[in-house]
């Protein structure tokens, strides 16, 4: 049986933990687990025929960390062999009765546009593993325990560029809800379904009762079957050991409530057993699955938002303002390869209201694609608002989906030969959303008959791609009344029809209707209303104009699309409404040009924005303490308010590093030392080779003053105290990121006590928490904004040099 049929049935059981069962089995920690496993074959056999055994329908391949890039931290390997080789191993250990699943992790590092792994290498990277389990013989691939959402996707292309076996997709998700680089799971799941992901859900983090609301969320929107993989509870330290406390009938107890709120796949993560698995598969035993709701959404998402175009919604303001098309500033500022000026605009059209951003680089002199893949990355970071991307250029476009983190809407395709034949094909690969614009090759259609018939035409051709209706916008075709006055009235014939008859999304480019007329905003704001009692989801326009945002907001009151008056009540009420408040400084915060290139992480303008300071009178000593200083401690506020996230975080951190670079030679040696509020020694644990976290952990503190030393990653307990007896630093910080490495941190600190070193300590890591710390006589931080508050209450210096 197929495995899209007996999901179908019934609930699939995968697998449990791996990890935790082969430390339990005596692998050691700093090795290569993959290598560990070909040179312990019994073992790793033993626990995967322990799963069969115990009723998985689906094993998992001891491959999850058997990248390139990975595995280049323990020496130089074949990764095809390797894979294949763990592939056949498992094979041979749960025979060909149990489905076996490629098994796919991350690289280790934050991947184009949110680091510095190029976004093709990471592609690239990720095919050599897929070949290797292709070889091997597996039958469906997982990709899972993924924080970054573009690394994802690399995987996900790589495997369907390879081939078309079933790809199971899991992500995990921090206590807020979100992954680390602040992605949700509505979000995630938006844009992995329509990039071709199979089954969409979660695994590892948190335990089962956390898990549950994460499925319930996302159950709605899901077109694809949904996965949980829950960890047995959260782990503690019992005798030196991390242990997950969860028991199997505790675990297994939690199943009717996953199946109820719609997960088709379950299993288990860290500290899952055989015996976790055997009970969880008899407490779901004979409960129907809920089959996903929809088999389309017309939704879009960003790396870090959504906006879905179904039911009743508000309509859908696209932000047209970042287009070089008579902008003079913005033309000069891409030309000289500058972002500031998007990102302005992308900021400024958020907080006045726009759901979505139209990108168009369209200019003489540049290079299109590598500045619209610029502006791409850019944004990605600045702005959580999902993109249009506009280009007459099919490889533009082509190659601004592939990089896009998100589910993205092409403007346009139209019925022209050309655009059907290309664009379509590209569209149907990345998933993307398009418009569709109701032109064919020949003249412009003036009616709406003749537009609904290339609209028939094209959406023909588009369904043979296997896109729905969801899947499309169908734009009106708004021509101007100057030139035709009854022009507009076939375009809201076009709108009603599509939008009611049809039955698909509509949008308008609003200000081609006033063209060649004066006092254009009245006969824009009337047209929006008109188009918005015909159904319109979306309109191409400048949400800075007043007349326009007024008359959308009443629109949608009038069409019952603003529940209880709600958002029309705020936007008309003393207070501005809370979408113009986000991400806004606190009252007390300073501000300026300086302030707010850290706030925006402007790493291109901050050194011309602080010479422009120093040239209007003000001291390099003051520039830091009294406006970058707090510029990195209003960035740590929004953090913390999860109005900023792991992106912005990194941008601003290093834009302030830029800055404090470029003043070093006017601060002086003597003053640095003088600000110098602590020595901080700060290091990943022995076996554990990731280090993302200890190196933003770093940056951070090195932003607030303190002097750090970096030991880098899997770094021994007695190398940790001998650098440490020698610099007598006030705070050593440890990190791990697994739970068979985070009992390291207490041979650290068991260590120094031993050696009577005086110094206290943090700690911190995904798997790391506050009572964990407690236990070992450590102190815990979260993350690098919580990192600098614990240090600077542990230093009294810092207090001192601060006051």
């Amino acid at each position: 049986m197929l495995l899209k049929d007996r999901i179908r049935e019934r609930i699939v059981i995968l697998d449990g933990a791996t990890g935790t069962e082969l430390q339990k089995k005596g692998m050691p920690t700093g090795v290569c687990p993959e290598i560990w496993c070909l040179e312990n074959p019994d073992i790793i056999s033993d626990v995967h025929a322990g799963y069969r055994d115990a009723g998985a329908d689906i094993v998992y391949t001891a491959t999850f960390g058997a990248n390139r890039i990975k595995m280049s931290q323990y020496g130089a390997y074949d990764v095809v062999e390797i894979n294949r080789e763990l592939t056949l191993l498992a094979r041979r250990a749960v025979g060909e009765d149990v489905l076996l699943a490629g098994d796919m992790c991350s690289t280790g590092r934050f991947v184009r546009p949110f680091g510095d792994l190029d976004f093709e290498e990471a592609i690239e990277a990720y095919k050599e593993q897929v070949k290797g389990l292709l070889e091997g013989g597996v039958d469906l691939f997982v990709i899972e325990t993924m924080m970054d959402i573009q690394e994802t996707r690399a995987a996900l292309i790589a495997i369907k560029e390879l081939t078309d076996k079933f790809t199971i997709v899991t992500m995990t998700y921090e206590e807020n809800g979100r992954t680390l680089n602040g992605t949700d799971p509505v979000t995630a799941l938006i844009t992995l379904q329509s990039l071709g992901a199979d089954a969409v859900g979660c695994n590892c983090s948190t335990g089962p009762e956390e898990m549950i609301g994460l499925i319930e969320a996302m159950k709605p929107w899901a077109t694809v079957p949904l996965v949980a993989k829950p960890n047995a509870g959260m782990p503690e330290l019992v005798d030196g050991k991390t242990l997950f406390n969860m028991n199997a009938d505790t675990f297994a107890s939690f199943g009717a409530d996953f199946v109820s709120k719609g997960v088709n796949l379950i299993g288990g993560c860290c500290g899952t057993t055989p015996e976790h698995v055997r009970r969880l598969k008899e407490k779901v035993a004979g409960r129907k699955p809920v089959l996903p709701v929809r088999d389309s959404i017309g939704a879009l998402s960003s790396a870090r938002s959504s906006v879905i175009l179904e039911g009743e919604r508000t309509l859908s303001i696209v932000g047209e303002r970042i287009n070089p098309t008579g902008k003079k500033a913005l033309q000069q500022e891409l030309l000289e390869g500058r972002m500031s000026l998007v990102r302005t605009m992308a900021k400024e059209q958020e907080k006045m209201g726009a759901s979505l951003l139209d990108v168009n680089m369209g200019m003489p002199g540049i290079d299109e694609k590598e500045t619209m893949l610029d502006v791409i990355g850019d944004l990605s970071v600045a702005s959580e608002l999902p993109l249009v991307i506009d280009s007459s250029n099919i490889d533009v476009i082509e190659a601004a989906l592939r990089l896009y983190p998100g589910r993205a809407l092409i403007n346009s395709i139209s019925g022209e030969s050309k655009k059907i034949a290309r664009l379509l094909p590209v569209a149907a690969k990345y998933g993307a959303m398009f418009i569709l614009l109701p032109l064919a090759d020949g003249d412009i259609p003036e009616t709406a008959e003749e537009r609904k018939k290339i609209i028939g035409d094209v959406f023909e051709k588009a369904a043979a791609l296997g896109f729905t209706k969801s899947d499309i916008a169908i734009d009106g075709l708004v021509m101007a009344a100057s030139s035709n006055f009854k022009a507009p009235m076939e375009t809201l014939k076009t709108i009603e029809w599509s939008s009611n008859v049809f039955g698909a999304n509509t949008i308008v480019g609003l200000s081609n209707v006033s063209f060649g007329m004066p006092e254009r905003k009245w006969l824009n704001a009337s047209f929006l209303a008109m188009a918005m009692s015909k159904g319109l989801t979306m309109a191409i326009a400048d949400p800075g104009v007043e007349e326009l945002a007024n008359t959308r907001m009443a629109g949608d009151v009038l069409a019952g699309r603003d529940r209880d008056a709600s958002r029309y009540i705020n936007h008309f009420s003393q207070l501005p409404p809370k979408v113009k408040q986000k991400n806004a400084p606190s009252p007390e915060a300073p501000t300026g040009p300086v302030f707010q290139a850290i706030l925006e992480g402007n790493r291109e303008d901050i050194e011309q924005r602080i010479s422009d300071a120093m040239n209007s009178g003000m001291g390099a000593q003051k520039i830091v303490d009294e406006i970058m200083i707090p510029a990195i401690t209003e960035v740590g506020a929004l953090f913390d308010r999860r109005e900023y996230f792991l992106p912005q975080l990194i941008a601003s951190a290093e834009t302030m590093k830029k800055g404090i670079a470029f003043l070093e030679p006017w601060l002086g040696d003597a003053k640095l030392e003088k600000k110098q509020k602590g020595l901080i020694i700060i290091a990943t644990v022995k076996g554990d080779v990731h280090d993302i976290g200890k190196n933003i952990v770093a940056l951070m503190l090195r932003n607030h003053g303190f002097e750090v030393i970096d030991l880098g990653k899997d770094v021994p307990a007695g190398i940790i105290i001998r650098e440490a007896l020698n610099l007598k630093p006030s705070v050593i910080g440890l990190s791990a990121l697994m739970t068979t490495t985070m009992v390291n941190m207490k041979e650290v600190i068991d260590l120094a006590e031993r050696e009577s070193l005086d110094c206290k300590f943090m700690v911190g890591g995904a798997v790391v928490t506050k009572a964990y710390a407690e236990s070992i006589g450590a102190h815990y931080a979260k993350d690098g904004v919580e990192a600098v508050r614990v240090v600077e209450k542990l230093t009294p210096a810092s207090i001192l040099a601060g006051s």
